[in-house]
């Protein structure tokens, strides 16, 4: 009799296996829903639309962009977390939603681990670190000995508490053992209009904001945050000029909700890795000063894991708070 019951017992779990890779080999057969926890127009819908009509192209399904902007992304990331596991609604996030939010938000209404089943980190992309030209440094190593000689003195901007801008700068200051005058903003944008004016002194931005006021000589690039150079452009990294073994910069990643079958989330990440590897993809990659990644679910587990306990340990050393 039990050997007769485990028979059935695998027999079914075969046939329910056989019907998963069906479902999977045949995946889209309906559109995809794809959140974007931010408001329309943002930089992560300079990736995600591109993305999304590359995908429908080769899918021959529609992608459709939903943005859910609001509390730190937190909205979107709910929405999806309450989702079916179907595989026809997945998130595109950034390091905000997957590793701050974390330790910056008491109650959180996801877990990043738990919530989801990852599909690829896609990309990653760097800040740069940019002073007022009347800020007497050149480079990381003659900024940090500056702050050192002038403690409390220097004032740098950021989109807002937590955000990447104060927390890249937290990191630095944390690991030269220097600190700086916070002044936060609403938006990069302003924080990058009030260096322009040399009413604060530094800031960490994107390089596409800023380029523009970098090549004018409006704005002096120290360095970028990642620990590897943008390609094709010449500025060092923040641990090539002073401070090695930092990084801090912005990565996106697509998730689907937890429970969503491994086929579907392997045939999703096969898709988005085709897609990305596409020569439009590429282009749209060099414009925004993003390097692709593509990695597998695991390796984006992991990735995770490793910055949400950094971005954690930053934010509970500079006693950081949300407005």
């Amino acid at each position: 009799m039990k050997k007769t019951l485990a028979g059935i017992c695998a027999l079914l779990c075969t046939a329910a296996h056989f019907a998963c890779a069906q479902t999977a080999a045949n995946f889209p057969l309906k559109s995809v829903r794809v959140v974007v926890p931010y408001p329309p127009g943002g930089g992560t819908d300079t990736i995600g639309r591109p993305m999304a009509q590359r995908l429908a192209e080769n899918t021959r399904q529609q992608f459709i962009i939903d943005n859910r902007g609001g509390a730190g992304g937190n909205i979107g990331m709910e929405l999806v977390a309450k989702s079916p596991p179907d595989g026809y609604t997945l998130v595109l996030a950034l390091t905000a939603q997957l590793a701050v939010n974390p330790g910056l938000y008491k109650k959180l209404p996801y877990d990043p681990l738990k919530d989801f089943e990852p599909v690829t980190l896609l990309a990653t992309g760097p800040y740069v670190l940019l002073v007022h030209p009347s800020l007497p440094v050149k480079s990381t190593k003659e900024l940090l000995a500056l702050a050192r000689a002038r403690p409390g003195q220097i004032t740098y901007g950021s989109a807002g508490n937590g955000s990447g801008a104060h927390l890249a700068t937290e990191l630095l200051g944390s690991m030269a053992g220097v600190k700086m005058i916070h002044i936060p903003y609403k938006g990069g944008g302003p924080a990058l209009v009030d260096l322009l004016a040399g009413n604060i002194q530094m800031t960490f931005a994107t390089y596409l904001s800023s380029r523009q006021h970098i090549d004018s000589g409006r704005i002096r690039a120290l360095a970028v945050s990642t620990t590897k150079r943008l390609s094709g452009v010449d500025i060092p990294t923040v641990a090539e000029t002073g401070l090695p073994g930092f990084d801090a910069g912005v990565w996106y990643a697509y998730l689907a909700p937890a429970g969503t079958p491994r086929e579907l989330v392997m045939k999703l990440n096969s898709e988005i890795i085709r897609a990305s590897e596409h020569a439009e993809m590429k282009a749209v990659y060099a414009r925004a000063a993003i390097e692709p990644i593509n990695s597998t679910p695991e390796e984006l587990t992991a990735f995770m894991k490793v910055e949400i306990a950094k971005w954690a340990r930053v934010i509970r050393d500079a006693k950081v708070q949300v407005d």
